[in-house]
């Protein structure tokens, strides 16, 4: 009861905020009083099944309110989950956020935010812990086509990987909500506090795919704000145009009262605005079109279309194809752990491009992406084995590779309507990184080393037209006949 009652509450958060509606303007239409939603919210009142029917209707939720609240309904007649003892939100009243400033940065694939607030305590107590939350709609307006977006590709914290500190100190955290379509949690500062008025820097930065992120971004003012700032970072080349909106507890949404500024540094276009002295309780919310990229139904369109090719399909979920020079070059390797951020930004975006690459073909021999292949010029390649796990390769090369070699087809995501029958080694030692640094060999063995061997391949520059023999050619893939199935091998010796 008290876990239904707390996801609950945090599902009528989640739409609320999604909508950009107050509290008080909730109540308005759902004909409740704005004290009622505050102690629902609070937790201090059960909610009423009529109260999450016209919660759901008004928000546009898709069911979802409506469904968290059954959840309850399930375990007998609803009641308020206990508060925290002293209150878990006790802290939020007690800090001043001096300057909240974000960066959302957009490489073409995936969007990575990071925030910082400069945090002053005003309150006589110490502050160990801080809420934030993450959360995405990729079809803002069409609230049953999200949910079902969701449900079948959930948000992930493999994908969104969060970093924090404080002060430049890391950061651990305990989860309050995981939901699929949003992470809510404590950032936790126990062995470094905020002691009563002192004044600190708080950063957290984390991913999300395209195909999970709709192009818009919003802040809600939670606690009395001094000023708040956001920069846009997009490529210049798909011709970025950007407006915004403001939504106060007593007004609906308006123009931004401050303009957007807009500026170009070398291929990046930038888009920065900031406020000074935000209303609490107010969402600013800004909003995008690419006006030099296919629409994503057309996207949509040619991954569904019959006659659509295997490349066309691919090209359309953004894998690079055969002619681009990236594909014909040595990758960057990266100097790790210097570059451990960079290198999980690489990661999350190889993530994104492979669960893209299997909504439109079945992997059945398992898979595998370089970086290079979305057109990242970096050392770094992911496989998945047919079984769904997932190996990470940082600075990979082949230094030993088995006499006993065999000869099997292979696809390539860079040119997928033809099959290749490619000779390989049987094992192979691969020397690569750890994200801290550690140097490591790995040996692999059959159908796994076919799939490092090839992602090796692709990070120096390779693909596996090289390496067929002399006088043998790639067949169409209309003609190829193990699709969906493993490779063969004869028993393990």
């Amino acid at each position: 009861m008290q876990a239904a009652a707390e996801a609950f509450i945090a599902e009528l958060k989640h739409w609320r905020d999604v909508r950009g509606q107050s509290q008080s303007k909730l109540a308005r239409e759902v004909g409740y009083t704005p004290s009622y939603v505050s102690k629902v919210e609070g937790g201090q009142l059960p909610a009423s099944g009529e109260f999450a029917l016209k919660a759901d209707d008004v928000l546009q939720a898709g069911g979802a309110i409506r469904r968290a609240f059954r959840e309850i309904e399930k375990h007998g007649r609803p009641v308020a989950p206990h508060p925290a003892p002293n209150g878990e939100d006790a802290h939020a009243t007690s800090l001043i956020v001096e300057h909240e400033d974000t960066t959302l940065h957009y490489d073409g694939h995936v969007y990575r935010a990071t925030q910082r607030r400069r945090l002053y305590n005003d309150s006589p107590d110490p502050v160990t812990r801080y809420l934030i939350r993450i959360s995405v709609d990729r079809y803002p307006g069409d609230p049953e086509r999200s949910n079902e977006h969701y449900r079948q590709n959930p948000l992930t914290w493999e994908e969104i990987g969060l970093s924090a500190s404080f002060d430049g100190e890391p950061l651990t955290w305990r989860v309050k909500h995981d939901r699929d379509a949003f992470k809510e949690l404590w950032l936790l500062f126990d062995q470094s506090p905020l002691y009563p008025g002192e004044t600190s820097w708080l950063e957290y930065s984390y991913t999300v795919g395209d195909d999970k992120w709709g192009s818009w971004f919003q802040r809600a003012v939670r606690l009395p704000t001094h000023r708040m700032s956001v920069r846009l970072d997009f490529p210049a080349e798909i011709d970025p145009t950007v407006w915004g909106t403001e939504t106060t507890m007593t007004a609906e949404a308006l123009p931004l009262r401050t303009p957007i500024r807009r500026t170009t540094e070398g291929t990046r276009r930038i888009y920065s605005w900031s406020t000074d002295d935000p209303p609490l309780h107010a969402r600013y919310r800004l909003e995008w079109k690419f006006r030099q990229r296919p629409d994503p139904e057309e996207t949509r369109r040619v991954v569904e279309t019959e006659e659509a090719t295997a490349s066309e399909r691919m090209r359309a979920v953004g894998v690079v194809q055969e002619g681009d020079p990236i594909l014909a070059k040595t990758a960057r390797t990266f100097d790790l752990p210097a570059e451990a951020e960079d290198a999980r930004r690489v990661v999350a975006e190889l993530v994104s491009a492979c669960e893209r690459a299997a909504t439109v073909h079945v992997f059945g021999k398992g898979m595998g992406m370089a970086a290079p292949q979305i057109g990242i010029d970096r050392a770094a390649a992911i496989v998945r084995t047919p079984e769904g796990d997932s190996i990470t390769l940082f600075n990979p090369r082949i230094v030993e590779e088995s006499p006993d070699t065999d000869e099997q087809y292979e696809g390539c995501l860079s040119f997928f309507d033809v099959r290749g029958k490619v000779p390989r080694p049987l094992a192979i030692s691969v020397e690569h990184c750890d994200i801290d640094g550690t140097e490591r060999i790995t040996i692999f063995e059959r159908g796994l080393a076919r799939l490092v061997a090839h992602e090796v391949d692709h990070l120096h520059g390779r693909l596996y037209r090289s390496r067929m023999r002399e006088g043998v050619e790639p067949i169409p893939v209309s003609e190829y006949r193990g699709t969906g199935r493993s490779w063969q091998y004869g028993p393990a010796r």
